[in-house]
């Protein structure tokens, strides 16, 4: 056995990086002489090839990196903040167009890299080089203007979806330790995304997809966050969340419809909330779920939906509802939850479908609120009242089976699989999966 080697890992990657922090200096250097070095269309390029570099290196190396980041991590930003102000001003001057322009390109371009190597560096931040706490502190409040201002403040064809990434990720990364700047981060990107998407179904989808896995993030590891913001941004949340539901394009209703459900168990499990939140948007939330299920466009989600709806009526059904849903000043003294979920229900089912009659609405309703339906037998209830309406008789249902094609499909698969195997020559050798090896 050979004599233990001890090997200083942060001066070998002094060492490693010594010429990209070199030529790094030298523009800062020239930067301070004169700002405008650094928006010569050759500097930029230059500072992109170093920020990939960055980049690979903190893929590679993990959270030692951090030594590094701190060396020109004050530089970054300033470089961010120095490309986003010339982005802006040239936009102002010259209107949207001028995103397509070569120099907004590349300084795009060079913000990007940025978003991309904090994206790394968060992601492969650990202790003991890059403790989650000490992340939280000094990499947050740095970036909250240069960043996060620059994306509320820019038009939305200049806004990069990789902000949304990096904040997904930092949530995702550092989960409680960044429970109290969650606000601020909302605040920032909330609202003036939510504009850019709910237009129409179509523009900015990478925006989309991003704005609903930082929401679903959130919801995932800083429940609590969402309750500490102000109450007109939680209505915005919960509308946002169904309007994702409502999406035509099925991974973002999906997505939607995970997020409630998540959502939902984590009130649950949260009793100083739960009451205020059933009391403000229970009602909604359930006829949001049946219109989506009834609307002959979302048939994907099928199970899903039997899955909230079987969630929400249990819940009202087992007393774990106490405050009213309903206006106690416009109802009958000794109304229940029950009683009137049942009633509103029935009526929206009737004023939504003429061609049901009342028993079959009645009888339908009973079974919403069946304790003893297990969702498999939930599921069966719901696509049975679906096939009774006029408007799915004369559609392709197949969608409403969905999950046990699925489950048919693996089974035949697996029965073929057994076959083949149990004859000698039918596998591939690249097929047989030995359990010696």
């Amino acid at each position: 056995k050979g004599p233990a080697v001890t090997v200083d890992r942060g001066e070998l990657l002094k060492k490693l990086m010594s010429m990209p922090n070199r030529r790094w200096q030298e523009i800062m250097e020239g930067a301070k002489a004169n700002v405008e070095s650094l928006v010569e269309p050759s500097i930029v390029k230059e500072i992109i090839k170093i920020l990939k570099t960055n980049n690979k290196t903190c893929g590679a190396i993990g959270s030692i990196y951090a030594q590094q980041l701190q060396t020109f991590f004050m530089d970054l930003l300033n470089v961010y903040r120095v490309y986003s102000e010339r982005i802006s001003s040239t936009i102002a001057q010259q209107g949207p167009g001028a995103t397509q322009l070569s120099l907004v390109r590349t300084m795009r371009s060079a913000k990007k890299e940025v978003l991309r190597l904090l994206i790394v560096f968060i992601q492969k931040s650990g202790p003991p080089e890059a403790d989650p706490q000490a992340v939280a502190q000094g990499f947050i409040p740095p970036v909250l203007d240069p960043i996060l201002g620059d994306y509320q403040r820019n038009i939305p064809n200049a806004r990069d979806p990789e902000v949304l990434v990096l904040f997904t990720t930092v949530v995702e990364k550092l989960k409680s330790h960044v429970l109290s700047e969650v606000p601020k981060i909302m605040a920032a990107v909330f609202e003036c995304t939510l504009q850019m998407i709910t237009v129409n179904f179509e523009d900015f989808p990478e925006h989309r997809i991003r704005f609903f896995e930082f929401i679903r993030a959130i919801n995932t590891h800083c429940f609590q966050a969402l309750f500490n913001i102000p109450s007109e941004h939680q209505k915005l949340v919960v509308d946002s969340v169904v309007w994702a539901m409502k999406h035509t394009e099925r991974n973002i209703s999906d997505t939607g419809l995970n997020i409630l459900h998540e959502l939902l168990n984590n009130v649950a499990k949260t009793p100083d909330i739960a009451q205020g939140f059933y009391q403000q948007y229970l009602l909604a939330l359930i006829q949001d779920v049946f219109a989506v299920m009834t609307d002959r466009l979302h048939k994907s989600g099928f199970k899903m939906h039997a899955t909230l709806l079987r969630q929400m009526f249990h819940l009202v059904q087992m007393n774990q509802v106490t405050v009213p849903l309903f206006d106690p000043a416009k109802t009958p003294a000794g109304q229940t939850n029950p009683s009137f979920l049942r009633e509103h229900i029935s009526n929206l089912l009737i004023q939504s479908f003429p061609n049901l009659t009342r028993s079959q609405v009645s009888k339908f309703v009973d079974g919403m609120f069946d304790l003893n339906m297990d969702l498999p037998s939930f599921k069966t209830h719901l696509r049975d009242f679906l096939i009774q309406l006029k408007e799915f008789s004369m559609e392709d249902n197949s969608g409403l089976f969905g999950e046990e094609q699925d489950a048919q499909h693996r089974q035949q698969l697996e029965a073929q699989q057994a076959h083949r195997s149990a004859v000698p020559g039918l596998m591939k050798p690249s097929e047989i999966i030995d359990d010696d090896l």
